[in-house]
């Protein structure tokens, strides 16, 4: 029976310090049409280019974004600590939960945010530093210190809106310009991933669908598009949410 690849459960909010070695050590490098893509195990080195390359963890590849630039997401954050202090973060520094950075799934490292907790009102600005959470619903997993600062020690989560902090020369008023694509599905077996692109395309008529082969194992990954500008590409995320609860952007 063919299942749609979505994040599956853990004990909790991990991030990539650990698990991106494990997951992506063995992962082989692949091409994805249409773009010049390839995943490949993630490199050291303070923000070196390897954390900017897409990675697999779960059955579910990731599409780093180029710039941070006009990012603003809702969701739940949590917190990590203890279990990975003194160990690597993704762009290869040492994790220290008593300064403020934090783990998110797709934007660049070293992209400052200010996490504004939306149940007491309460924000801090935060340094991506790790790749993370990837327990489904969650968009970014905080430091102790930053847990701290917006009042989620205690409790472990909170609902948050996370924004980018910072301006790029030459932007456009639009915002970061695209293409950019929303993916809601990912299948072991083509004819279903062709049924949900059939319908997806009724109302995103740019949809695709991109192949891509790991261990062996064959994937058709469903992506709504197409969006010019990574504002619209994430106001579409938050509406194919609603029916794709793990629905992310990717950039072409």
């Amino acid at each position: 029976m063919d299942k749609t690849l979505v994040n599956p459960p853990m004990p909790r909010a991990a991030t990539l310090g650990r698990a991106l070695r494990v997951c992506l050590a063995a992962a082989l490098a692949l091409t994805l049409a249409g773009c010049g893509f390839f995943s490949t195990k993630q490199t050291s080195g303070y923000g070196g280019k390897g954390t900017q390359k897409p990675y697999t963890v779960g059955g579910k590849t990731y599409y780093p974004l180029t710039t941070g630039e006009g990012y603003s997401e809702t969701g739940v954050a949590s917190w990590y600590g203890p279990d990975f202090h003194g160990h690597k973060t993704s762009n290869g520094e040492i994790y220290d939960m008593y300064e403020l950075t934090a783990a998110h799934k797709i934007l660049p490292m070293n992209t400052k945010v200010e996490v504004k907790n939306l149940e007491n009102g309460k924000s801090v600005v935060v340094r991506i530093n790790d790749r993370g959470p990837f327990v489904s619903g969650r968009i970014i997993d905080m430091s102790l210190a930053g847990a701290k600062a917006i009042g989620i020690y205690g409790k472990g989560t909170s609902k948050v809106r996370v924004s980018s902090v910072g301006t790029i020369p030459g932007l456009t008023k639009d915002g970061l310009p695209g293409p950019f694509y929303v993916q809601i599905g990912a299948f072991t077996v083509q004819s279903n991933a062709d049924r949900l692109l059939e319908r997806i395309k009724k109302t995103y008529s740019g949809s695709r669908i991109q192949y891509s082969e790991i261990e062996g194992q064959k994937f058709w990954r469903v992506q709504a598009g197409t969006f010019p500008t990574l504002t619209e590409a994430l106001r579409r995320q938050s509406d194919l949410r609603a029916q794709y609860a793990d629905a992310f952007v990717i950039a072409q």
